[in-house]
């Protein structure tokens, strides 16, 4: 049986959207006949809170292996990275794992950026090949790098000049989407080819068969509750407005449910302009409410089940691959969405028949035209106009199985 390690320093419990990335692969691989061993770094060194319910989603057919790191003090508080704190005990277990197990090939997620940098040392002690997984860009994914000398434009500075030393000896480049990695072999692979792969995150069915042991305590009984759970995006902003303009329009005509309510949940800590400002100026603040704080990964599956209806608003760049889709489709709840009309997201809940509340952002549209389409779309879902009754045995080629054996097929490649 052949055999794969994983590097990643955060693992379950962590409640971080790329400790999930190696997760549902993970738990696909030993299906595919692939074991499976992942190098983490103890829950005792994360900054971020644990949720301990979140173990509960690892398969036990995984081997996971961890290794202490260096504590953040106020000393040494310029280094916060995970990877870099447990760098070298990262890089010798490592070391030791494959030698041992005689693992096959090793994948390394980023961000952390860093956690690319292990590729070198360990490929060379060990010749074993490996790739790199773009969760997000690096060179050039920085929000706020065209500030001069911000904080993110001298990690864009940096990353230009550790990249290229992380691929160097590299077999395999993967991603959530080929537009991801695209400028990556544009940057780094003119003279030379390297196998590449893009497989979304994907779900696992597994997910919803855990029970966490506790109800909805985010908004009360009389409550109809819509539900948006995720990051707030850099490039949602355009969708935000014409949401809550429409709103505000239909609260006008008296067309809005008194009980019904919007919820915000996990958006982060963004600097642009909040969805509760947004909701002040729309005149709407007394039915949103935002809580930027993530909550668990079990937790939002609970909440996206008992829901109304979930929002799930997407950004204006057409290669945006909205994992979140997945989870909310399989909550059973009806769906409300605003994407690009040429995003994989639109694709797929075309293609399933869920898209009766879907509005299809077109750029050439002006921002009375992606009003109106909103409103209409969004009155259809609080009055429960259309019947949602998606296809989702059509989910299986999205499924966290099915990214794997993308992965696999070009791991076997190349080794």
């Amino acid at each position: 049986m052949p055999k794969i390690l994983i590097i990643y320093p955060h693992w379950m419990p962590s409640n971080l959207v790329g400790a999930q990335r190696g997760r549902l692969l993970a738990n696909s691989l030993p299906e595919l006949g692939w074991e499976t061993h992942v190098l983490a770094v103890h829950p005792n060194y994360y900054e971020e809170p644990s949720v301990p319910e979140l173990t509960q989603l690892v398969k036990p057919q995984v081997k996971v292996h961890f290794v202490d790191a260096k504590p953040i003090t106020k000393k040494n508080r310029l280094i916060g990275d995970l990877a870099l704190r447990a760098f070298s005990n990262l890089k010798h277990k490592a070391i030791d794992i494959i030698r041992q197990e005689r693992i096959d090939f090793f994948w390394l997620p980023i961000p952390s950026y860093y956690n690319a940098l292990l590729g070198n040392p360990i490929y060379k002690a060990t010749k074993i090949p490996f790739g790199i997984d773009y969760i997000d860009p690096w060179v050039d994914g920085f929000p706020g790098q065209e500030k001069t000398f911000s904080k993110a434009w001298v990690a864009n500075k940096i990353a230009k000049i550790l990249e290229p030393i992380a691929l160097k000896n590299a077999s395999l480049i993967s991603g959530v989407a080929y537009e991801y990695y695209a400028p990556v072999l544009k940057r780094n692979f003119t003279k030379k080819s390297i196998e590449h792969c893009a497989m979304q995150y994907g779900f696992d069915p597994f997910d919803y068969t855990i029970d966490i042991g506790r109800g909805n305590e985010l908004w009360p009984p009389n409550k109809e509750a819509f539900i948006y759970a995720g990051a707030f995006l850099p490039k949602a902003h355009l969708f935000i407005k014409a949401l809550f303009q429409s709103v505000s329009q239909l609260k006008k005509e008296n067309k809005i449910p008194e009980n019904l309510h919007l919820y915000f949940i996990g958006t982060g800590q963004y600097r642009e302009r909040s969805i509760e400002q947004y909701a002040i100026d729309f005149g709407i603040k007394d039915m949103v409410t935002e809580k930027r704080d993530r909550i668990s990964y079990l937790q939002v599956i609970n909440l996206l089940k008992k829901a109304k209806g979930i929002l799930v608003i997407g950004s204006t760049e057409k290669h945006y691959t909205a994992s979140k889709v997945f989870q909310s489709l399989l909550s059973g709840t009806p769906i409300f969405s605003i994407f690009h009309q040429q995003s994989d997201a639109t694709a797929i809940l075309n293609q399933i028949g869920a898209n009766n509340y879907l509005v299809e952002y077109n750029p050439a549209d002006d921002s009375e035209k992606l009003m109106l389409n909103v409103k209409y779309k969004f009155e259809d879902i609080i009055s429960s106009q259309k019947e949602w009754n998606p296809n989702l045995s059509l989910l299986d080629q999205y499924s966290a199985k099915a990214s794997a054996q993308k992965l696999i097929q070009s791991i076997e490649k190349v080794i």
